[in-house]
């Protein structure tokens, strides 16, 4: 049946509304085991993959029997991890550096230093030096652990300790810490309700990774950048010896970023990768190492652990600390560690035995274990510990003649060791990370533009980045119980999309409908009991108008969601971050479930294939233009989280599907709103590696309709008022007549 322009005129007048909000729609029974599966399943399904791909690697690995099949497995890789951190720029052919002050210590100095890592954006960094430099000193860079910036205790204490010994020691503060934060919470006064005011530079570290994966790059990439120029400030050094460069990172946060650098950068001659590689302070034995193991970090919030595509590329963590080899590496763990139960510890000394290296690979280790008491038993530390270099200075003795330090501790307040002055801010004015990124992305869309110049090439390119977004031609169908419903006929699907990923829907029918009818594919991340129950009067204008209504919850949507949060912490987080370390976005693996919704529909009798509308919705409540967006991220935050998937879904499926007749969305994500402040209200699951450069959109030459869309703080009407039942009337004069 085809939609008369009378019945769409008739539309415009109100199509009388009907109640679905009784209409249960779950496909199985509450008791059904099969019910109990879908909130897990994106789980089941990533730890599967994840298994896979660790054994894939272990046996790949395993194959590799000579120094120049290790270099050839090892060359791949470390080239897809490059490659997967972002956009690199070049290398600066004149660093600005600029010392703001200097403090007299004993036998050493203390200098505060400024440098621009990129146009506009500037590190910082406290840089010890011996009062009487040696003929040629060694350098060492530090990486802070994620529980505070370059002022900490035992930073100063090795700062002050390697120069006096004549070493010159850099200790920046790492981008979102220090003087470099991006929020305004440095005291408990900063906010009216009880916060970890230490740990908020930590937290931040999420916000930033977003803007900057919107863009296509990596807070990995950028935090490794930050480092090879704090390796140039070392070498501008006088007397400094090129052949001595040695990077440390500490405990927490710091080890991922330097052993990823000394991959990078051949000109650091040693390493100490604290936590990273293999052995964490969480492992346990396990049973099955080579398939259960964490080869390729936790997918979580804190995405330098867990790198992006670093499962589909095969760069798992002792990969990359072993291209390091022949070159030194000291293999540091904070607690016990030992060789027997350490299933990464073989793997790296069978790299290092192929260039007969054996004794440039060393360890140091603690005591204890992270859930103990801190203590001589239980070695935790901030950053790098006393207990921990003692096993430190050995290695640095034998490898670079570097004479056994006696430690010095004398740290200064924190205040001493600030390297911006009121005069450097005025005279260099250095920009706020989300301010550089908008430029880059205003840029990079421009690059867009020109590089893909037609639908066919935007269209390839979404999918590069997307991941496998291809339909299931023949899903397996289950079918549940059928109701009667306002004007219509409800029947109850589900769709096997792939092992383990069930689509559940519902497909209600015009009543009176004769032969092939138009549908509405309606998604959200409420699901289709969010339609049911808000959308009443949608459904029943399409339902009196003659039109299929389908409400399929794609991965992740509706009954199959993980959860309702979608804050930092949240299960659904760490299922989008296991996705992306696995190489799959969850955009794109739940635009294939809609592809295959589309094409299940477009094969049935009873619906018109060439009249297929796709409706985007959000049910997320926005945030008033006026609120407080400045929230701490370990407080209960009055603030809603946008949730822009549906729409984004329905204007890629009116992209890559044929047949659609238009596409109408409602609380889409603007995307080049997204970097107008450090504070952030969207989910991560959104965000697509990338997705800014393209301005969030493909040139569609189908109808299309954006309402309401929001901006990154999760504020609407950026495009006015188009309410639902308008939205009803303008998919209805979409379809062919």
């Amino acid at each position: 049946m085809r939609t008369s322009l009378l019945l769409v005129a008739l539309l415009a007048g109100g199509a009388g509304a009907a109640d679905f909000k009784d209409v249960d729609p779950n496909v199985f029974p509450k008791d059904d085991p099969r019910a109990k599966e879908l909130p897990g399943m994106m789980w089941a399904d990533a730890k599967r993959r994840m298994q896979e791909a660790n054994l894939r690697e272990s046996k790949a690995f395993a194959a590799v029997k000579t120094k120049e099949q290790w270099e050839a497995y090892r060359d791949t890789r470390v080239a897809k991890l490059k490659e997967s951190l972002g956009v690199w720029p070049a290398v600066p052919k004149e660093m600005r550096v600029k010392v703001t002050r200097e403090l007299d210590g004993d036998g050493f100095v203390i200098r505060c230093v400024v440098y621009e890592t990129r146009p506009g954006f500037w590190a910082c960094a406290n840089l010890y030096l011996p009062k009487k430099p040696p003929e040629k000193m060694p350098g060492i860079i530090i990486a802070h652990a994620h529980h505070g910036g370059k002022t900490g205790g035992e930073l100063q204490d090795m700062g002050m300790t390697w120069a006096r010994a004549g070493v010159a020691v850099l200790v920046p503060d790492q981008l979102g810490y220090g003087e470099r934060r991006e929020h305004d919470f440095n005291s408990e006064k900063d906010y009216d309700k009880p916060f970890r005011v230490g740990r908020q530079d930590y937290f931040f570290r999420y916000n930033s990774n977003l803007q900057l994966s919107a863009i296509g790059d990596s807070l990995m990439g950028w935090m490794v950048w930050d480092l090879m120029r704090g390796v140039d400030v070392l070498l501008m050094q006088k007397n400094i010896d090129k052949d001595r460069i040695i990077m440390m990172g500490s405990v927490a946060g710091g080890g991922d970023p330097v052993g990823v650098t000394a991959a990078l950068d051949k000109r650091i001659a040693c390493v100490v990768p604290f936590n990273f590689g293999g052995w964490q302070p969480e492992s346990r034995v396990l049973e099955n190492p080579d398939r259960d193991f964490a080869w390729f970090g936790d997918g979580y919030w804190e995405s330098t652990r867990g790198l992006r595509n670093g499962a589909r590329d095969g760069f798992a963590h002792f990969v990359i600390v072993g291209s390091v080899a022949p070159r030194k590496v000291i293999y540091a763990h904070e607690f016990a560690w030992d060789a027997a139960t350490d299933p990464a510890w073989p793997r790296l000394q069978k790299v290092f035995d192929f260039y007969g290296a054996k004794d440039a690979l060393r360890v140091a280790h603690g005591k204890g274990k992270v859930t103990g008491p801190g203590g001589p038993d239980n070695t935790h530390c901030n950053h790098i510990g006393a207990v921990h270099r003692k096993m430190i200075y050995p290695a640095l003795k034998d490898w670079f003649g570097m004479p056994i330090p006696e430690e010095y501790s004398k740290p200064r307040p924190g205040a001493d060791l600030k390297c911006w002055t009121v005069e450097a801010r005025r005279e260099l004015r250095p920009r706020q990370l989300h301010v550089v990124l908008s430029g880059l992305a205003l840029d990079r869309a421009a690059e867009w533009e020109k590089r893909y110049d037609t639908f066919d090439k935007q269209r390839a390119a979404w999918a590069k980045m997307l991941g496998d977004i291809e339909p299931n031609a023949s899903p397996k169908v289950t079918e549940g119980k059928a109701d009667d419903v306002p004007a219509g006929k409800l029947a109850r699907f589900a769709l096997e999309v792939e092992p383990g990923i069930v689509v559940p829907l519902v497909l209600i029918s015009p009543n009176g409908a004769k032969g092939a009818t138009p549908v509405v594919v309606m998604v959200a991340q409420g699901g289709k009991s969010a339609f049911l129950k808000d959308r009443s009067d949608v459904l029943a204008a399409f339902l009196k108008a003659g039109v299929a209504v389908c409400l399929p919850d794609v991965r992740g949507t509706g009954e199959t969601r993980a959860g309702t949060s979608a804050d930092r912490g949240s299960t659904r987080t760490s299922v989008s971050q296991t996705n992306l370390i696995l190489g799959q976005s969850v955009l794109g693996a739940q635009l294939r479930d809609l592809r295959t919704v589309v094409r299940w529909l477009q094969a049935r009798k009873d619906i018109d294939a060439t009249n297929v509308a796709l409706w985007g919705d959000s049910f997320a409540p926005v945030n008033p233009e006026r609120s407080k967006f400045a929230v701490p991220l370990d407080v209960t935050n009055p603030l809603a989280i946008s949730e822009p998937n549906g729409g984004a879904l329905t204007g890629l499926a009116g992209a890559f599907e044929s047949g659609i007749a238009g596409v109408h969305t409602r609380g889409q994500l603007e995307m080049q709103m997204l970097f107008e402040s450090p504070y952030l209200y969207y989910p991560h699951e959104a965000i697509v590696p990338g997705v800014s450069a393209t301005a969030g959109l493909i040139k569609n030459p189908l109808a299309t309709k954006r309402a309401c869309t929001v901006d990154g703080l999760n504020r609407d009407d950026l495009f006015g008022d188009f309410t639902p039942p308008q939205g009803a009337k303008w998919v209805l004069g979409t379809f062919k007549k």
